[in-house]
């Protein structure tokens, strides 16, 4: 997880993790904040990673490709991930899907503020129409990985990342599953700006997926000089 002033609820989420894990869980938390989340966060036994505020891709890039494990999962730092899905994620990664995407509007998401529930609907039909594969959330922050995902693809993006942790590995033939959650009010101030990070999210979505589309189109040879 990407960390930012979430002191108020940082030791909630690792506390949530550490139990429905067993304890088995290596966190690592990329931060960038100036109160007492990365503090919080060492006393839960987490890897801090101190990186200088650089947006939201940047610190969750470094945060996923940092563990030496075969399943990544992320997750947002402020109480409004079920971490009791933690062990169904796991479950799903086991069955064979490569990504495990929770989908936070399934069920609603009454605790998200109207205008981010809004925005989120429009990313996913966006999404939908410009990849041919049906998606109900693109821009949520739990999901889990294998290993093999995310050291195969490039990933460009910054605040439009969690997007792009969707729409490639989907448009690259890995087997992507939604799975429900709930939704949480969260705990503290949002960070996002959500008529600029709106933008950026949708410009993301447009970039990634006609990369993705250029991708997959048969190259002409090259023809050489004689």
């Amino acid at each position: 997880m990407g960390t930012y002033n979430e002191e108020q609820a940082i030791g909630t989420v690792l506390a949530d993790i550490e139990r429905v894990t067993d304890g088995r869980a290596e966190v690592v938390c990329v931060d960038g904040s100036s109160d007492r989340t990365p503090d919080i966060a060492r006393e839960h036994g987490a890897t801090v990673i101190e990186q200088e505020p650089q947006g939201y891709g940047v610190a969750v890039h470094e945060a996923i490709t940092a563990p030496e494990r075969p399943v990544i999962v992320t997750t947002d730092c402020d109480d409004t991930y079920p971490m009791e899905q933690l062990p169904a994620f796991l479950e799903l990664i086991n069955r064979g899907h490569d990504v495990v995407s929770g989908d936070r509007l399934y069920h609603g998401a009454e605790a998200m503020p109207a205008l981010n529930r809004l925005g989120n609907h429009a990313f996913a039909a966006l999404a939908s129409v410009l990849m041919g594969t049906r998606v109900h959330d693109t821009t949520t922050g739990m999901r889990a990985y294998r290993r093999e995902v995310i050291e195969d693809i490039e990933w460009s993006e910054n605040t439009g990342l969690s997007a792009e942790l969707l729409i490639r590995p989907l448009m690259r033939g890995y087997d992507v599953v939604e799975h429900p959650i709930a939704y949480a009010e969260r705990a503290g101030e949002t960070k996002l700006d959500p008529i600029q990070g709106g933008y950026e999210i949708a410009r993301s979505i447009g970039k990634v997926a006609l990369e993705e589309r250029l991708r997959e189109l048969p190259h002409e040879p090259r023809q050489h000089d004689r």
